[in-house]
């Protein structure tokens, strides 16, 4: 515990911190602070050190880690103090929905890789070590079901704005939940929820989200998604995975201050980025796959469709191309 405070309290400053600054703070000896500070620099922690000075970061640590984006959130942030970075799990959310009861709402599961990454209607996500940002946050909003239905179309916006704030990416969204950067796939949302048995009322919602940083051509080549999805690196847009963390937990924590009093000024921010207006698209319409074209979002971020048929169809859910 005591390196994870040494790391906070190096995170939090803008300068140089005495050893005797932090000892008194957590109430241990400048000893323990410089033994915890010589296991930082052994894990790679680029930590400089003036005699007169004390000690200071000169740059992001070498892995995520959870004090150092918990200490770049401001401490209103619903999420600081509340992240954790696992090295490896199933998907990061599962593992929140499997102790979302005993969770605190705000908590934040980041992991390094996941053995199980899911995607939108059953769909594995492909999610190696070092190659993306894989992340899921906990949130409890005292919203009706309509509203909550609308709210993966909010993440979207959020999402997109965050990794746009984090590195300068020109992101766009692909209806419903997909963040495209140069007309291949950059990033897959995931939102789940449940409702309470006795009053049908949400319970907790869990927002989760892959953002691919560091693959190369020859990475989608070998995973069979060459022409198809992308990463920030590969487009000329590099960004260091724990500042990509913060920004995208800033974001989550203005949608949450924001939702949904502000729908019409999210659904703004959709349709001016959502490059599935006007296109040409098939999708799920009574029953069967038909053809037509975007006309608009609608205000409960549903797609409007002019159908091949010659008639407007209202699609919700399911599966739409762009053809």
């Amino acid at each position: 515990m005591e390196r994870e405070q040494v790391a906070a309290l190096l995170a939090q400053g803008s300068g140089y911190l005495s050893g005797e600054e932090m000892s008194r703070a957590l109430g241990v000896t400048r000893a323990a602070v410089w033994k915890e500070i010589e296991a930082l620099r052994q894990a790679g922690w680029p930590i400089e050190s003036s005699t007169r000075k004390g000690y200071r970061l000169t740059g992001p640590p070498p892995a995520l880690s959870a004090p150092y984006i918990s200490a770049r959130l401001s401490k209103d942030n619903l999420f600081a103090g509340k992240v954790r970075v696992e090295p490896i799990v199933d998907s990061t959310n599962t593992r929140l929905k499997a102790v979302a009861a005993s969770a605190a709402t705000g908590s934040a599961l980041l992991a390094e890789e996941q053995s199980g990454g899911r995607g939108t209607h059953g769909r594995s996500f492909q999610s190696p070590k070092g190659d993306g940002l894989y992340l899921s946050v906990l949130i409890r909003p005292h919203v009706g079901l309509s509203d909550l239905l609308t709210l993966t179309g909010w993440v979207a916006v959020a999402a997109r704005e965050g990794v746009e704030k984090a590195c300068g990416a020109p992101v766009d969204i692909k209806w419903l939940n997909d963040l495209y950067l140069n007309g291949k796939k950059l990033c897959g949302i995931l939102t789940e929820f449940a409702l309470l048995a006795e009053s049908g009322e949400p319970d907790y919602v869990v927002i989760g989200m892959g953002v691919n940083m560091n693959q190369t051509a020859a990475t989608f080549h070998d995973q069979g998604l060459e022409g198809v999805a992308t990463s920030l690196a590969l487009e000329g847009y590099p960004v260091e995975q724990n500042h990509l963390a913060v920004c995208l937990l800033e974001a989550l924590d203005q949608l949450n201050q924001d939702f949904p009093s502000k729908r019409a000024d999210y659904l703004e921010r959709y349709r001016a980025h959502c490059i599935t207006l006007g296109r040409r698209v098939s999708f799920d319409g009574e029953g069967t796959l038909q053809t037509g074209t975007v006309t608009g979002v609608g205000d409960d971020f549903a797609l409007l469709v002019g159908g091949d048929d010659g008639k407007a169809h209202t699609v919700s859910s399911g599966t739409v191309k762009m053809i």
